[in-house]
């Protein structure tokens, strides 16, 4: 293969996994599915390609539906045992963020709600509101009429309607920080009075138990919020074992929105993201799952994460 059909392919490297990670919601499958792309590339009969672009994106795009298809996607998603992947903002991988639709499509409270959408609807959604694409140019990358291409996303925007309401839309950063930063304290003194003032009535939490859990951990109500709040923010001899020793916080922000980064030494051990709207924490989650951390993990080592809000947990 000549430098320049390299070159062609390397041009839209980020934007292939930027879609394939907001399809896949994990940074290793969207790099395993842009380097199939790349190996697909180098096969093709490239006289016979009038727009590289327009090709790149639908063999990649079709390559991540049939890993959203396969039996142990399935499985794994079925079983309840998914969550995605969180970035630190900053990441390429993250895409395109000049819009609000943009912003939030990449999101872990919308990548985790997706999951109820079927792979058509789902890349449809994507495609749609992340890259700008026609219904005319899905329904090519799909092949799949414009009509269909326009009901999938209709019902992708109407079961994802409810979320936006809930959430309470987009919250000013700085504001954000503040309710996450009055979250940790109220959670780390016991104020759990504080902690179910600082949530709304129809909160939920969703954590992958440390790692450790077969089935995602779901919490609904804010007392049960709170509780489970309470209970995995204090500190014992056995918590600082099962991280490895001492574990700081720090307030830091991934795939757009605030969350609580646990670090022991300079290794990421968790993260908490949050959900804020209103002055209020719509939505948790946390993972802590080693195999879910491992980009986060990376970038963190080059971020300047400045002084943890708790420094020795």
């Amino acid at each position: 293969m000549d430098s320049a059909t390299v070159a062609t392919f390397e041009a839209g490297r980020g934007r292939l996994a930027s879609l394939a990670y907001r399809l896949l919601g994990s940074a290793a499958d969207a790099e395993d599915a842009v380097q199939d792309t790349f190996l697909r590339w180098q096969a093709a009969d490239r006289e016979r390609i009038e727009v590289p672009e327009a090709w790149l994106t639908k063999v990649a795009t079709n390559i991540c539906l049939d890993r959203l298809r396969s039996a142990q996607a399935r499985h794994e998603r079925t079983a309840g045992a998914w969550l995605p992947e969180p970035l630190l903002d900053g990441d390429p991988m993250l895409g395109p963020a000049d819009t609000f639709e943009q912003r939030e499509s990449v999101s872990l409270a919308v990548l985790t709600l997706v999951e109820r959408l079927s792979p058509n609807e789902r890349a449809v959604y994507v495609l749609r509101e992340a890259f700008a694409y026609s219904h005319a140019e899905i329904a090519s990358i799909l092949d799949i009429t414009e009509a269909a291409s326009q009901q999938h996303a209709h019902r992708a925007r109407t079961r994802l309607a409810d979320e936006r309401r809930r959430s309470g839309g987009a919250a000013d950063p700085a504001a954000a920080r503040r309710v996450v930063e009055e979250f940790l304290a109220a959670a780390t003194s016991g104020r759990t009075d504080r902690l179910v003032a600082l949530l709304t009535d129809d909160v939920t939490a969703v954590s992958d138990g440390a790692g450790l859990a077969r089935r995602l951990l779901r919490y609904r109500t804010p007392e049960r919020v709170a509780s489970f709040v309470r209970a995995g923010f204090t500190s014992t001899p056995a918590k600082r074992r099962l991280a490895g020793g001492p574990t700081a916080m720090y307030v830091a922000r991934v795939n757009g929105s605030p969350a609580v980064i646990a670090v022991v030494g300079d290794r990421v051990v968790g993260a908490v993201a949050f959900d804020v709207g209103d002055g209020k924490v719509a939505g948790l989650y946390g993972i802590a799952a080693a195999h879910r951390l491992t980009r986060l993990d990376e970038a963190w080592q080059r971020h300047d994460a400045g002084v943890p809000v708790i420094d020795a947990w």
